[in-house]
């Protein structure tokens, strides 16, 4: 049976278990769209392709599912790099489909003319352009498993707007894409056991929550503590005895001493790149001076930076079930109680609220928040000094509950915030966001009320980019330029889109204006007004601006 390029695109989608698209609509994909039309996928129609494209982002980071988009031609397209360089570098299943004009008027410059193998082409795993209608399933299908397999990643299909009205008689894709996890080796435990001083460190893709529980089971039988990668934190409970932080832009400076004195580090799904590293500082990939044992999903991340003792090709969740079922056959004694009591006293002093300035204060709405919601909560985040407050502060339960590009971009929160809510109508949803980062994407606020989404979105406002405005009174004191923000009433904006808004400016306010903001029911903001002087959660503006002129 014939079928237009559009309708077997969207049969290939069921086929392939996709249940929710996110897309800006643009002509290009016309066939595209009347094709989901009578599909039971949903469309989550967006306001912006890169809020659209870190929609999808986000729920292929929360299910582990490939995140599917579609986007127009050109401009389209290119507003869609921020969503796909964040899936890069968080290494989320993601797959583009752009919108390209008639592949008979290529290299002309025709309007809105992109050569996506140029633009796309150091930002995705594979970047393809679909010219023969009956070739769309194997392609599609292609484009699936490389976004999963190995470190997943993102995908981008080019569809020509002549290929995808065209019809044809083809079958869908039948084969399956699924890979079979590989093993790891008693090695890994026996190398552990014979550490003095280890860290076990997890990151990366592939988690789940019989994952977190495998990892706490594994530090409970070895006795070593356990660390995170940057916005892994929900990969443990932070709860738990071993567990003893996450390696961040602002680390806890005792955990990146007990770091550099480790004398064996069991790395299981992260890369451990220069934030964990703090700029390969912590570590020197020339030297290391420890034991490196390196698990990670794909072979050509191991050995990238650093030369590791014991490798596996592997990926973390099948790795830490394997290490955890082999370490308690292996009846391990456990070792280290002072090294990981010790590591875990530093968490705990670390977590414990450290006074900022002004009358609201952000470690007082984290802290409350961190004791308040329910463990299941989705609490997402985009990048600013205000998620260092977030970093620190709260103390996460369950995995599935962080929401945080590794790629640190800005304005990835809010969209997160509301495909977290779209796909997870009954969970509490909280996005915090700067003033200035939840602006680059707040025009989603129609996209959520549309598709019936309700985060709560607590906006910390100073008035100011203010990670910049930190490193600038570092270089520059005194100097401020670039960095000051002129913003709008947060809370009326909300009640323009038929949301919920209120303005917080004490910290004794905030619970009473959250309640009033769940109770809502609809999505929601409670601007928080900061002080100007609360720069970092260890540092004031006046400290940081004269400890520089002091030289």
């Amino acid at each position: 049976m014939e079928r237009h390029g559009g309708k077997i695109l969207s049969d290939q989608l069921e086929k392939l278990g996709v249940q929710r698209v996110f897309s800006v609509p643009g002509e290009s994909f016309l066939a595209a769209l009347d094709g989901l039309y009578e599909s039971g996928i949903q469309n989550v129609v967006c306001r912006q392709e890169g809020g659209a494209a870190m929609m999808a982002e986000a729920y292929g980071k929360m299910t582990g599912e490939v995140g599917v988009c579609f986007v127009t031609r050109g401009p389209g397209a290119t507003n869609a790099s921020a969503g796909v360089h964040v899936a890069m570098q968080d290494s989320t299943p993601m797959v583009l489909f752009v919108g390209q004009i008639d592949n008979r008027h290529t290299d002309r410059e025709t309007f809105q003319e992109v050569d996506y193998r140029a633009v796309f082409g150091g930002l995705a795993k594979w970047v393809a352009q679909v010219d023969h209608t009956d070739r769309l399933p194997e392609y599609i299908a292609r484009a699936f498993r490389v976004a999963k397999s190995g470190r997943p990643g993102p995908v981008v299909l080019a569809l020509p707007e002549n290929m995808l009205s065209a019809a044809a008689d083809v079958p869908d894709f039948a084969g399956q894409i699924a890979q079979s996890p590989a093993r790891v080796g008693p090695d890994v435990l026996m190398a552990l056991m014979n550490a003095e001083r280890p860290l076990i460190v997890v990151g990366g893709p592939h988690w789940s929550a019989g994952a977190q529980a495998s990892i706490a089971q594994l530090a409970e039988t070895t006795g070593a503590p356990v660390v995170t990668s940057f916005r892994r934190q929900d990969y443990m409970d932070n709860r738990h005895s071993h567990f003893a932080g996450d390696l961040n832009v602002g680390v806890n400076p005792k955990l990146a001493a007990r770091v550099r004195r480790a004398d064996c580090l069991v790395l299981i799904g992260t890369r451990f790149g220069d934030i964990e590293t703090q700029g390969y500082t912590l570590v020197d990939p020339a030297d290391p001076q420890k034991t490196i044992i390196h698990i990670h999903a794909d072979c050509d991340e191991i050995g990238r930076v650093y030369g590791a003792d014991v490798a596996y090709t592997c990926d973390g969740a099948s790795a830490v079930e394997q290490l955890s079922i082999m370490a308690r056959t292996m009846e391990i004694t456990p070792k280290w109680d002072a090294w990981r009591k010790d590591a875990r006293a530093d968490y705990e002093a670390w977590i414990t609220p450290q006074e900022s300035p002004g009358a609201l204060k952000q470690e007082d709405v984290l802290k409350w928040l961190s004791d308040n919601l329910p463990d299941d909560a989705i609490v997402t985040n985009g990048a600013g000094n205000y998620a260092a407050w977030l970093h620190r502060y709260f103390v996460y339960k369950q995995y599935g509950t962080q929401l945080a590009p590794t790629s640190g971009s800005m304005g990835y929160g809010f969209p997160a915030a509301i495909s977290a809510s779209v796909a997870h109508p009954d969970r509490t949803v909280v996005c915090l966001a700067g003033d200035g980062c939840f602006q680059m994407t707040c025009n989603e606020m129609s996209t959520a009320v549309q598709h019936g989404a309700k985060p709560i979105v607590i906006v910390m406002n100073n008035g100011r980019y203010g990670t910049i405005r930190m490193h600038q009174e570092k270089t520059y004191p005194g100097r401020v330029s670039g960095t000051a923000l002129t913003n709008p009433d947060f809370a009326v904006l909300a009640q323009a889109y038929g949301g919920y808004g209120e303005r917080v400016t004490r910290s004794e306010d905030f619970p009473e204006a959250f309640a009033r903001a769940q109770a809502a029911g609809k999505v929601a903001i409670i601007e928080c007004q900061v002080d100007e002087e609360a720069l970092a959660t260890g540092a004031t503006l006046s400290a940081v601006r004269n400890a520089a002129l002091k030289g």
